[in-house]
């Protein structure tokens, strides 16, 4: 009895709350890797169509993986930064 008044704020239910924070956080890391690789699909798709696009205007780039990731990691604000690197500096 007296071990169950020392747990009496929270009951039993303080180590299942721990627990649960717990596999929430480790959730949290291990989603992150695989959110970057969606992200640079992403982005790999965006440059992809603005290479497509380009072909139009006599405009080509290579797509690599470190482009992909700052056009996915950045969105459209990082897609258009490496067009315009590519425009401007090579």
């Amino acid at each position: 009895m007296e071990f169950n008044a020392i747990l009496s704020p929270l009951g039993a239910f303080g180590p299942m709350i721990g627990g649960v924070l717990l596999l929430l956080l480790v959730v949290k890391l291990l989603s992150m890797p695989f959110k970057l690789v969606w992200n640079g699909l992403c982005g790999a798709l965006l440059l992809w169509f603005i290479n497509l696009v380009g072909l139009l205007a006599g405009f080509t780039m290579k797509i690599t993986v470190i482009k992909a990731l700052i056009a996915g990691f950045f969105g459209v604000p990082g897609a258009l930064a490496v067009v315009l690197y590519e425009l401007l500096v090579k």
